[in-house]
């Protein structure tokens, strides 16, 4: 029986893990917390006791992992230990990285005689529990051809990208467009909020409306309960702004609209609400908010105070 390893079972990686238990494909897990393995020992996957012992057991390794660092930790990469791993397998990276970091981690596996594979996903927690993530696949033919139906579980359709690291490239794409919308879709809230409009009412119009997507009817409820439980963290969508604001400054490409998100999430995180969604955004624009009206109050008491008079507590901020 030729097991499939996955290593990385957080907020997507778990349920993307389960889907695989359930649709019978014989599993092998591993993850820095424990505790995040036994839904998926219930489920029938095996656990194994460490990074190491996921790539001698299996075939294809799938990695679901937050950063590069973690990826290079699992991999031993820079150790003697990689072409160990990687020799003869067939490696799978599903999280979000640079495309420069893949291509240099593809030719790395390569070199090591593993075959590798880039499959990033468009979606955030509940369509990973659901099995209707979309993948994106990048990688030569043959090993794109092996790993495209182990991804089935896990995805409602799979696009073949072309070569490494035209997957990631596309995924960076997508988000772009969901960064700016969700930020966008967060102002309106705001602004109808903040204009005393009744926000359940702006719900209602936008879903009847041509501007109503899967995106605006997964948030827009979540804005109207400032429930901020983590679909997408918000943390996460400041990295993959950062990735995407990267590769534009690479090919010389302007990304205003990704600037003043990547600000607004930036801001967000630094106020403390990292692992919230990323509809937290909005303790972002109501900060600045505040800002506004403080700054607009104190001109209009400068603008008010009669001219010469002593002790002008305006005089100092002109």
């Amino acid at each position: 029986m030729a097991y499939v390893g996955f290593i990385g079972l957080g907020v997507m990686g778990q349920p993307m893990a389960l889907n695989l238990a359930h649709a019978g494909t014989p599993l092998v897990v591993w993850n820095r917390t424990p505790a995040r393995c036994e839904p998926l020992r219930a489920a029938g996957a095996e656990v194994a006791g460490s990074a190491a012992e996921v790539f001698g057991r299996a075939e294809t390794v799938i990695l679901m992992l937050a950063d590069e660092a973690a990826i290079d930790a699992v991999l031993g990469r820079g150790t003697p230990e990689f072409a160990a791993r990687v020799a003869g397998r067939t490696v799978v990276h599903m999280g979000t990285t640079s495309p420069e970091y893949s291509g240099g981690l593809r030719d790395d596996v390569r070199d090591a005689g593993g075959g590798y594979v880039e499959a990033p996903v468009s979606g955030s927690r509940v369509p990973a529990e659901q099995g209707r993530l979309v993948g994106m696949l990048a990688g030569d033919d043959d090993a794109v051809k092996a790993v495209r139906p182990l991804l089935a579980p896990m995805c409602r359709e799979i696009f073949d990208c072309g070569p490494v690291p035209d997957a990631l490239l596309m995924k960076l794409s997508v988000n772009l467009f969901l960064i700016t919308l969700v930020t966008g879709l967060t102002e309106a809230f705001h602004f109808a909020d903040r204009h005393g409009l009744d926000r359940h009412l702006l719900r209602d119009v936008l879903d009847a409306g041509p501007m109503a997507s899967a995106v605006s009817r997964m948030k827009a409820p979540k804005l109207l309960a400032r429930d901020f439980t983590v679909q997408a963290g918000a943390a996460d969508v400041l990295k993959n702004n950062r990735l995407i604001a990267e590769a534009a400054r690479r090919t010389g490409l302007a990304s205003p609209l990704l600037d003043v998100c990547h600000a607004l999430f930036g801001e967000t995180v630094a106020r403390g609400h990292g692992d919230e969604d990323m509809v937290a955004v909005l303790h972002a624009l109501e900060a600045r908010t505040e800002m506004v009206k403080g700054a607009t109050s104190w001109a209009q008491t400068c603008k008010d105070r009669p001219r010469g008079q002593h002790s002008d507590p305006c005089s100092d901020r002109r």
